[in-house]
């Protein structure tokens, strides 16, 4: 009897743990267990031909998951194939799978379900690791059809190609929207109070007004097309932003005439005839011709945070929100911008008609107010999803447990939707870069915007249907990857090499491409002199030097600025030198002693009072090794 007892109790652990929904990022709606194992598959078979770009990019990342090159075949589909067929009867982005022990089966009625379809079985995969994949059907569609992030490219230069991992990453997560903040400003208060020494950047090239391109980081109209392409190729749609009539800074900088003389000069003069000529022109090159730069369906316009003192501001105001909106629509886009009509709220009328409209701020566009004006919204709470780093006010993490708990696309702070209401499009979150200058590395946005990104995730694809309990959802999360073959973060990198690094030569396959927060870097030194500027290690992102540039110290470089520690290395003997980073410093150690910290500080300007962080933080990098005369061996590479 006890022997017959506790073959039930084993059936019924059994039986849960197969019916066990499986984990992946967003929840998928509906999951029906089946008993047994999916069939190994070895090949990939698709009967449609646009979904050959699906199949494709499935062969590539199940390789890089799984360790296992799948063919890939267009035609009917075999015995023990992951088969992708056509159901019309889905919604655009929904789709179904089907694993049973002679094939995988995946459905959908568009080359998007299908594209999303390989990524709930990728992360499924990821999950079983070297197990089969448990049987059961997946049935999944999102709650709403805009899910995202917004990044501010304008006050910090964000390279292509971090954005085309960062696709990579939304697209493992089915967010489907990138909005890309184009132009911008800092605050005068850092700057002496002087408009003329103000941060300012336009990150597009421009033939037009080739003055206005920054000079510290731009895009070539190539390769934002390109950019945009690449998105498509992950079903992730890029809107870009140029951002008027406040924040242009970079515009009046150039024309100094259309600049406001009341409000200051990152506010464009609405009464000067010459604004209107320049931002047509403007728009224009971006917009119009056989070729142009920006592809997608969407331009978003800007509008926010203007002056609103005057009723005659606010009516212009009104009227060039009007006409830009307009001037996007005449040319077959779809128009966007930012919530001020509750700021500026007058007479003169503004267009509503197929208009997205960003509600970030209640007091300056109330939710419910927009809504019955006819406005496609999206939720963007500034209070809730707004990322500033180091910046101390909003967020420098989001609060993702409350997010998850308490948020969706139908909350706009205190004003609450019905879940699915047709005119709420979405949800993003957003990452300002407010403080040009703060030492905020690519890296370290990254390390911010991550968490985030999984959860925003979640909630704009499940919306108020989430299962798990957060405390489970953030131990899941971190089992998978950020996507296949991104590691931005430098999580599990534990590695030791003992032989000797050879200069100017990539890291053995099996290392780490960079170290993440928190790590320890140790090596051996057998010193020789070295020039100032020497590199031990670099990546795309960042060099970490035996001898910096300048003071001919130990030190790191990234993202344009360059942090030394007050250590030389001796020109003869041997050291052993240990690096430990975090999100908020980096450390040297020297036989095995602290030998200085670099620490996040705040300046305070002196004239003005204005406080700023500079936060001297490294990913370390492990890509390739520079050009030295010393030895190096014994590398150790540690997650702490």
């Amino acid at each position: 009897m006890r022997h017959a007892i506790l073959t039930t109790i084993i059936m019924l652990i059994a039986a849960t743990a197969t019916a066990q929904k499986p984990f992946t990022i967003p929840e998928m709606q509906g999951w029906q267990a089946a008993e047994g194992n999916a069939v190994s598959p070895k090949r990939i078979s698709y009967a449609e031909a646009d979904f050959r770009m699906a199949a494709e990019q499935l062969r590539q990342d199940y390789e890089t998951i799984a360790g296992e090159n799948l063919t890939l075949k267009k035609g009917k589909p075999r015995k023990g194939d992951i088969a992708m067929s056509r159901d019309k009867s889905l919604a655009p982005e929904a789709y179904r799978i089907e694993a049973t022990p002679t094939h995988i089966r995946l459905y959908a009625s568009t080359p998007t379900g299908m594209y999303w379809a390989t990524r709930t079985l990728l992360q499924m995969k990821e999950a079983a690791g070297q197990d089969d994949l448990p049987c059961g059907t997946v049935n999944d569609q999102p709650a709403y059809a805009m899910r995202g992030l917004m990044m501010d490219c304008g006050r910090k230069f964000i390279p292509i190609h971090y954005l085309e991992d960062l696709i990579r990453c939304m697209s493992y997560a089915k967010m489907n929207t990138l909005h890309i903040h184009l132009n911008d400003c800092g605050f005068p208060k850092y700057y002496h109070n002087d408009w003329d020494q103000t941060y300012q950047a336009f990150r597009l090239e421009s033939d037009l007004f080739p003055e206005l391109t920054a000079t510290d980081g731009f895009y070539t109209k190539l390769e934002f097309q390109q950019l945009q392409e690449f998105a498509r190729r992950h079903c992730v749609e890029i809107i870009p932003e140029i951002d008027f009539p406040a924040h242009s800074l970079c515009f009046s900088r150039i024309r100094p005439e259309i600049g406001s003389k009341d409000y200051g000069k990152d506010h464009l003069d609405l009464f000067h005839p010459n604004t209107y000529t320049f931002l047509d022109s403007l728009l224009s090159e971006y917009i119009d011709g056989e070729n142009p730069v920006f592809t997608g369906r969407y331009v978003h316009i800007g509008t926010d945070e203007y002056n609103n003192r005057k009723p005659e501001v606010v009516e212009a105001f009104r009227a060039m929100t009007d006409r830009y909106l307009g001037f996007v629509q005449q040319r077959g886009k779809t128009a966007a911008c930012w919530g001020s009509l509750t700021h500026a709220k007058g007479q003169t009328p503004v267009r509503s008609k197929d208009v997205l409209m960003y509600c970030w701020s209640n007091d300056y566009a109330d939710p419910k107010e927009m809504h019955e004006l006819g406005y496609d919204l999206l939720s963007i709470p500034d209070g809730l999803v707004y990322i500033v780093p180091a910046a101390g006010y909003y967020y420098d993490y989001l609060n993702c447990q409350y997010l998850y708990e308490h948020w969706t696309p139908a909350n706009f702070g205190k004003i609450q939707f019905e879940e699915n209401d047709p005119q709420v499009r979405g949800g993003m979150f957003a990452v300002w870069n407010d403080h040009p200058g703060n030492g905020i590395s690519t890296a370290d946005i990254h390390h911010r915007l991550f968490p985030a990104l999984q959860t925003i995730a979640q909630k704009t694809w499940a919306g108020a249907a989430t299962t798990l309990p957060y405390p489970q959802f953030d131990s899941l999360r971190t089992t998978l990857s950020e996507a296949p073959g991104v590691n931005l973060l430098g999580r599990h990198v534990d590695y030791d090499y003992l032989d000797t690094l050879q200069p100017d030569s990539e890291l053995p396959p099996s290392a780490p491409k960079c170290a993440g927060y928190p790590y320890s870097v140790s090596f051996t030194v057998d010193c020789k002199p070295e020039m100032p500027g020497t590199i031990l290690t670099e990546d795309l992102d960042a060099r970490f030097y035996l001898s910096d540039p300048e003071e001919a110290c130990l030190g790191f470089e990234r993202d344009g600025y360059l942090f030394r520690f007050d250590y030389r290395l001796p020109v003869e003997g041997t050291v052993r030198i240990t690096i430990e980073g975090n999100n908020e410093s980096t450390r040297l150690y020297v036989g095995g002693k602290l030998q200085q910290e670099l620490r996040r500080q705040w300046v305070t300007m002196p004239d003005t009072q204005g406080k700023m962080a500079s936060v001297p933080t490294l990913r370390f990098p492990l890509m390739q090794t520079g050009s030295y005369q010393s030895t190096v061996r014994n590398l150790s590479v540690r997650s702490l």
